[in-house]
């Protein structure tokens, strides 16, 4: 997994929440997992949507599904945090 590629990712995600991701990826196993999951998804949903990877709409619809579930986990986590 990319570092600098994720932190990227993340930052279009959670704006000014990066301080609180690295603090999270390096206490947490759990988000760590959450942050890996995510970008597989991310990236697969990159490859159809860009026509690398070509697939029917119900795929794509639900792995971005999928990837907001994620999102929103990572999203509860950083609000744990940062009270």
């Amino acid at each position: 997994m990319a570092e600098e590629h994720l932190d990227h990712a993340l930052a279009e995600e959670f704006g000014g929440q990066i301080a609180e991701v690295h603090k999270l990826k390096a206490s947490s196993a759990h988000f760590r997992t959450l942050l890996e999951r995510n970008h597989g998804l991310w990236k697969e949903i990159q490859k159809i949507q860009t026509g690398v990877a070509p697939t029917d709409d119900f795929t794509l619809e639900d792995l971005e599904k999928r990837r907001l579930v994620i999102l929103d986990e990572i999203a509860k986590m950083l609000a744990a945090a940062a009270t």
